[in-house]
């Protein structure tokens, strides 16, 4: 399992709580259309960040935005369409972030460069072919000068 639930003392949610490693955060990005998309994470350090499973590392160019920051908060943040990001709630969290995240990382970087060599291998493979016609130097001798 990836994460395995932690509880919590109900208690413990600080309605002032700051955005901090060990924070669920409820955001939304706005886009320079003001139009809204929501997204949750929870703060992780460096190593157990992966965003496919809602774990923010905590050294990205988003969390270091929202750092610090509390519930209710507009931060500036251009990426792309987005303008900014509205924090919506934030609580500690509930999800233990799995500790293989970087070797699952590691794994999908080794796949993709794996799959991009084939690729290639295969492209330059078809394009010989094509382009040069099949490589015979038997025929060659055969061939007469005028």
């Amino acid at each position: 399992m990836i994460a395995s639930e932690r509880s919590i003392d109900s208690g413990a949610i600080d309605a002032a709580m700051p955005v901090q490693i060990g924070a669920h955060v409820d955001l939304e990005l706005i886009d320079d259309q003001d139009g809204r998309e929501p997204l949750a994470v929870d703060i992780v350090n460096a190593q157990s960040a992966d965003l496919a499973q809602g774990f923010l590392g905590a050294n990205t160019p988003l969390a270091r935005a929202i750092r610090g920051q509390t519930a209710g908060s507009d931060v500036p943040y251009v990426m792309g369409d987005i303008r900014r990001v509205r924090i919506v709630r934030v609580t500690p969290s509930q999800t233990v972030a799995s500790t293989d995240a970087r070797e699952r990382r590691e794994a999908v970087l080794q796949k993709a460069l794996s799959d991009a060599e084939r690729t290639n291998a295969e492209m330059f493979a078809a394009s010989f072919s094509s382009k040069w016609g099949d490589y015979d130097p038997q025929g060659i001798a055969a061939w007469n000068e005028p």
